[in-house]
């Protein structure tokens, strides 16, 4: 996330073709790994899903990041989108965490 403000406060503006690598690539390193905090290991297939649902907020965490600026500015439209990232992290965060609450019952 630290990078994210470095980034805003540089100025620096990232076209959505290197949003949308940036995002892969994120993936790509999430189901190669998992996510560490969670604990989840590559074998069993039930782990898939909480890395995707992790993945996917972590994609949509660093797109919340570039609308900031924008909302700022008194971009209507970067505002509308900033609202629809954080309403869906927020159902993303609430599907992790009953997952992981699942996982630790089991």
């Amino acid at each position: 996330m630290g990078d994210i403000l470095r980034r805003c406060q540089a100025g620096s503006v990232h076209s959505p073709s290197t949003s949308m690598a940036a995002s892969s690539q994120y993936r790509q390193l999430l189901s190669d790994y998992g996510p560490p905090s969670l604990g989840y290991t590559q074998g069993t297939g039930n782990s898939q899903v909480p890395q995707s649902k992790y993945a996917e907020l972590l994609a949509i965490i660093e797109e919340l990041g570039k609308e900031i600026r924008p909302t700022y500015a008194g971009s209507k439209s970067a505002m509308e989108r900033l609202k629809r990232g954080i309403i869906h992290a927020r159902g993303l965060v609430r599907e992790c965490l009953a997952e992981t609450e699942r996982n630790a019952r089991s």
